[in-house]
Order: structure tokens, then C-alpha cells, then sequence
């Protein structure tokens, strides 16, 4: 069977991060839900998407095929049933759907037509960005087990004080020294090469994809998730970095979620609770107004490519877009959009021609070519949010 993965109506709640990727390559727990899916299937799966993302993320259709809805993330239960959909078969939970068959050259899908499934168990659903630490936690611990079971781990060194020891596991080639992990409140997943240098401490849960690195002295609890080539260091609390990301310093990452190649200067901190401890009101893309999130924690929510300069503060629930670049003293605005250039004196654009020479310099240093596709995409960006470099 093949199976395609589908961005659903969430992609607009989803940006700034589906800006740059589809709804299926977000990174939640320890995988991305793409990922998830292929893990579980046995198989790999294309995408329907925006079409400027087409050519680096492209779908393959066959005479039958499974569509996904990307946003809902994978269980054991779920893929069984969509293992067995038949013709004219979809799966539903409440009013979404979840799964349905399709054949070539289907005229528009109408599910009256169909026989629907009700999916009965508890399940994730990605609809927003701040889903997506809030729901860090599950997601982590789906993973370890879906990860790690029927394996074993390597062993943990004599100079790292642990206990939870069942609940921690360590790929090949990671290298631990001196730290303390606490695997009692959630699981620890340390990748492959993944590095946590001397005087780290962890509370779980903690996913560390391959090669990403905790620094000196790290502080990390509330169930973080650091991506593939991710370097961190100072406090961090339930926070999810896609990968490539780094925050090498001390300061604080709180509820919060970074794309890939960011990177906070030396001292970044960001506020994740009111002073007055109100609910957090967020910048949706879906109304183009501040949105109630239900949270009393919220922190940063950060685009590919945005970065920002030493001891710079983000006030509570912040959104940045892609390829921002931000410094002074102060707090930048609730919302920063994309492509810009500037800080709490004010912003102007940042031009095509500078974000692509910083972006070939980022993408060199981890021997990652930062090609034409890549520049497409980018500029196809630049152009959908022109609407909000409104300074």
C-alpha cells in the first residue's frame, strides 16, 4: 500500500514552522511525525503540500493509496486500523479525519460516501504551534518505547549519577561524562553521537536526537526534545528545537519551540509566565490577531533561519517568523515577522540577498549545501509574508 501524508486545515495555525516544511516533518517527542508514521508502517511516505514545497518534499501516487492527516500523531492502535482500511473506508475522530483510502484519479473525496470508522482511543492532534511543547511530554514517551523496544542500551558510564536506569537509553557512539540524569519523571533518550558534556543535569523526559550536544553545566527538566545537530546550554524547561538549532549559552528557554537553524546569542532569556499570571495570548497566522491559548506558560515560538544577538529578551508568548534577525536592548515586539531586521527601536526588512548569504555560511559549517531548492523555497517565504513587514 502507499500511503501519503496530508498538511489538513491546520497548515495556518501551523506556521511559521510550515512555512518552510509540511505538517508531517514537524518534530514532536522524539521523532518527527513523519517519521513516527514510517517507523510504525515499515514503509516510506510522500506528501501533499504547499506547492512551492513540492519539488523538495514531492508525492508519489499509485492506483490505491492510504492519505494521512498529518496532524494526528500515530499509535499502535490507529496504524492497525489504517493498515486494514478498505476501499471507500475512512477513519474518523469526531468531525476530523484521520485516514481514508483513495484511488488514482479520484474525482473530490465526499465521505457521506464513505463507511466511517470512529477512532475511539485517546490520540495527539497537532492544531497549534504551542501544541507541540504542551504535548512534548506523550509524544517523548510514545517514542522511547516505539524506539527502544526489544533493544538494549549502552551502557551508562560509572561517572554519571542516574537513577530511573530503566528508563534511560543510549545509542551508539553518545558520550556522557560526569552529569546527573533523573529518569523518574519521564524517560531519557540520548541519539547516536549525541554528546552531554560535564556537570549537565537532567530531569526527564529528554529527547536527544543524533549528534545534538548539552554544553557544560546545562540545566534541563518538563520534556525537552533537542533535534539532530542541536548545541545547548544554560536552563531549559519543556522546549522543542526541530534541529541544527542552537542556544550555546546561559540564559532561559521555557515553553518554547525553535525551527531548524536558529540560534540565540550568549545571555537570550524569555519570559514564559505574565507577571499578572493571565492566560497567554499568542499571534495567530489563521486570524491575523493575538489568540487565547488556554496557557498559562507559553514562551518562544521561533521560524527557520531566525536568530537573535546577546542578552536579548522575549517577552511572554513571542512569535518570531523565518529568517529574522533581532538584537538591542529591550523587548521586540509579541510578534515578529518574518524577514525582519531590527529589534525593539524598530525593524526594517531583511533583504533576499543577506539572508542567503548568511544562510550558505550557517548551512556550510554542519557540510549541508544550501542549494537552489533551498533559496526557492526561502523567497517564496519572503514573498507570502510581505503582508505583515508592516513597520
Amino acid at each position: 500500500m502507499n500511503y501519503i501524508l496530508f498538511d489538513g486545515d491546520v497548515r495556518t495555525s501551523l506556521l511559521p514552522f510550515t512555512y518552510t516544511r509540511p505538517v508531517a516533518d514537524i518534530r514532536i517527542g522524539i521523532l518527527t511525525i513523519r517519521e513516527k508514521w514510517e517507523k510504525y508502517l515499515g514503509l516510506t511516505t510522500t506528501t501533499i503540500t504547499e506547492e512551492y514545497l513540492e519539488e523538495k518534499y514531492p508525492m508519489v501516487e499509485m492506483e490505491e493509496n492510504i492519505m494521512l492527516n498529518a496532524s494526528f500523531l500515530p499509535t499502535p492502535e490507529l496504524v492497525n486500523m489504517v493498515q486494514n482500511l478498505k476501499r471507500n473506508e475512512a477513519i474518523f475522530k469526531g468531525e476530523d479525519v484521520i485516514a481514508f483510502y483513495s484511488v488514482i484519479d479520484q474525482e473530490e473525496v465526499n465521505f457521506d460516501d464513505y463507511t466511517q470508522i470512529e477512532f475511539e482511543e485517546n490520540i495527539i492532534k497537532i492544531n497549534n504551534t504551542w501544541d507541540i511543547f504542551s504535548n512534548n511530554d506523550t509524544a517523548i514517551r510514545q517514542d522511547f518505547e516505539l524506539l527502544t523496544e526489544g533493544r538494549e542500551t549502552q551502557p551508562i558510564p560509572e561517572t554519571v549519577q542516574c537513577i530511573g536506569r530503566e528508563n534511560i537509553f543510549i545509542e551508539e557512539g553518545a558520550k556522557l561524562t560526569f552529569a546527573t540524569l533523573n529518569a523518574t519523571t519521564g524517560p531519557i533518550y540520548i541519539g547516536k553521537n549525541a554528546k552531554i558534556m560535564e556537570g549537565v543535569v537532567v530531569r526527564g523526559a529528554l529527547a536527544m536526537c543524533e549528534n545534538s550536544v548539552l554544553k557544560l553545566g546545562a540545566k534541563i527538566y518538563g520534556a525537552t526534545t533537542l533535534g539532530p545537530y542541536c548545541k545547548v546550554g544554560g536552563e531549559v524547561n519543556n522546549s522543542v528545537l526541530f534541529g541544527y538549532s542552537n542556544k550555546g549559552h546561559d540564559g532561559f528557554l521555557g515553553n518554547s519551540v525553535l525551527g531548524e537553524w536558529c540560534n540565540l546569542g550568549a545571555d537570550t532569556n524569555n519570559s514564559n509566565l505574565k507577571n499578572n499570571y493571565a492566560e497567554v495570548r499568542l499571534w495567530s497566522y489563521e486570524t491575523g490577531r493575538f489568540a487565547k491559548t488556554g496557557l498559562q506558560f507559553c514562551g518562544l515560538i521561533m521560524g527557520d533561519h531566525s536568530k537573535c544577538g546577546i542578552n536579548t529578551m522575549f517577552n511572554t508568548g513571542t512569535v518570531v517568523g523565518v529568517s529574522a534577525n533581532i538584537f538591542g536592548s529591550g523587548f521586540p515586539r509579541n510578534f515578529v515577522p518574518s524577514f525582519s531586521w531590527g529589534g525593539a527601536s524598530g525593524f526594517t526588512e531583511y533583504k533576499m540577498n543577506k539572508v542567503n548569504e548568511v544562510a550558505e555560511v550557517v548551512m556550510k559549517r554542519r557540510n549541508i549545501v544550501y542549494d537552489e531548492l533551498e533559496q526557492k523555497i526561502l523567497s517564496a517565504v519572503f514573498e507570502q509574508s510581505k503582508q505583515y513587514r508592516n513597520y
